[in-house]
């Protein structure tokens, strides 16, 4: 038919199409009287977006069928099949669905078609095919209606994952910070006790300047305190310890830890001994002890709360509170953002190993949406590892787009797994830990920043490397 005249439309031609070749004389009538036989010259025959108006059935040539992924149009298919068909096939449907091309269609040599008027080609199908056309409805609806609540449910079990990471985190400093408080209580209690001792005059004014000079350089000592290795704190509270009881000082076993952890040694209580009275040793122990307690509580308490603060920053940080959808982020706050919520699901089996290149600039993203793809990525990789392992978050340039590659121990993922592992709804995880649209999402928040998700793997090694351009794409706002 290609190069000859365009044929006309008549019963006997739309026939030999398997779209009508079950339709009876009167329909393939009706079908000729509303619809026509069409060329068209290479190029486009419509784009992506535009109103859906026509219903096309190719008679003769080739057509490429095409969808926008980011800013690139990808390819879907491509044939010279007789009686294929594209454009507003879910006219039927009305203004429940956007009457708007799905994709784009374009033809690489001259093609005929058979074309319908989307009002027309709605109108038919419900005359002719009732049942089918409620068949189609709901099969259309059910499939959106399931891919949304288990796209929900996606979202709500990385949400509870979460938020169990994020509660044991908090917990701990909370918890820390209170019995902290509560044994600072008691030690000021005791402070008091001292003051009234010192209100009463059993001190003499000389002494009690004395034993606030010690006081004032135990406070700074503790504040420079060295970090010590268990051997050398055990060894350093033995010590202290015999030194202690030596000399008479009562709980000395007891009060050597807290002075170890102080930072004290032997030598300063030498120093501490030579400039008091033999009789006010102990009182001067005993009044230092209790500011190095003090101290350290308040020390405790302070890292504490800054803890507290510092996960409250990375949850914001993460779900990106009070900030625009498309914003200039650094990657590495999303990623450690991403690193301390998923820390309680990590687990302590679970080294953690980041390779950061510092050098790359903040780049224009959907923060909130990226830190999805590193949650979902890092919460299969701890899966893959089975809780035991290394995990390493790697950033790099890779030309005009900066990469980060998500790497895990685990056994690797099989040949015959690893060309599914993007479909929607396939997962390897047991029934009910996954509904297999992790990677999918992933894959398409990825997509929409001009990005790519690749997947090398060997048992031990699992590398998933995400890119994503270093500029924004044209047209995109950002702050």
């Amino acid at each position: 038919m290609t190069g000859g005249a365009v044929p006309v439309c008549s019963p006997d031609l739309l026939r030999t199409l398997f779209l009508f070749e079950k339709l009876d004389d009167d329909q393939l009538d009706e079908l000729c009287r509303v619809g026509r036989i069409e060329t068209v010259e290479p190029g486009p025959v419509y784009r992506e977006g535009e109103p859906a108006t026509c219903f096309y059935v190719l008679l003769d040539g080739t057509v490429v069928l095409t969808v926008l992924s980011g800013t690139r149009e990808v390819e879907m298919s491509r044939t010279s099949h007789r009686g294929s068909y594209a454009g507003a096939w879910t006219a039927y449907m009305g203004d429940r669905v956007p009457q708007v091309y799905s994709g784009s269609m374009t033809v690489p040599e001259r093609a005929t078609f058979f074309v319908l008027a989307a009002g027309d080609f709605a109108r038919l199908m419900a005359d002719w095919f009732p049942m089918a056309l409620h068949l189609l409805e709901g099969l259309f609806f059910g499939n959106r209606n399931a891919r949304e609540i288990l796209d929900q449910r996606e979202r709500l079990l990385a949400l509870g994952s979460l938020s169990a990471g994020l509660t044991h985190e908090l917990n701990n400093p909370a918890a820390a910070a209170v019995r902290a408080t509560s044994e600072l209580r008691d030690r000021v209690v005791k402070m008091r006790h001292k003051l009234g001792l010192i209100a009463s005059g059993a001190y003499d004014p000389a002494v009690l300047h004395l034993l606030i000079r010690i006081q004032e350089d135990a406070v700074a000592v503790v504040a420079s305190a060295p970090t010590l290795s268990p051997l050398e704190e055990s060894d350093r509270e033995d010590e202290l310890g015999a030194w202690l009881d030596d000399h008479g000082i009562a709980g000395a076993w007891t009060l050597a830890p807290t002075f170890v952890q102080a930072g004290l040694d032997v030598a300063w209580l030498e120093r501490v001994a030579s400039t008091v009275a033999p009789e006010l040793l102990a009182s001067a122990v005993g009044w230092l002890a209790h500011t190095i307690e003090t101290e350290l509580l308040m020390n405790e308490i302070t890292e504490s709360t800054s803890r507290i603060t510092n996960l409250v920053g990375a949850a914001k940080q993460y779900s990106q509170l009070d900030r625009a959808p498309v914003q200039v982020s650094d990657v590495h706050d999303l990623l450690d953002s991403t690193l301390v919520m998923l820390s309680g699901k990590i687990g302590k089996d679970v080294e953690v190993v980041k390779d950061y290149d510092r050098t790359l600039p903040p780049i224009p993203v959907h923060a909130a949406e990226l830190n999805q793809v590193w949650t979902n990525l890092v919460d299969n990789a701890v899966a893959a590892m089975g809780g035991r392992g290394t995990l390493t978050v790697r950033t790099r340039r890779d030309g005009d787009r900066l990469a980060v590659v998500i790497e895990d121990t685990g056994a690797g993922i099989a040949d015959d797994v690893r060309g599914r592992l993007f479909e929607p709804f396939f997962t390897t995880k047991p029934v009910g830990e996954g509904t297999g649209l992790g990677l999918d999402i992933s894959w398409r928040i990825v997509d929409r920043h001009g990005g790519d998700i690749r997947v090398e793997s060997r048992p031990g090694k699992t590398e998933f490397v995400v890119r994503v351009p270093l500029t924004a794409p044209e047209g995109e706002e950002h702050d």
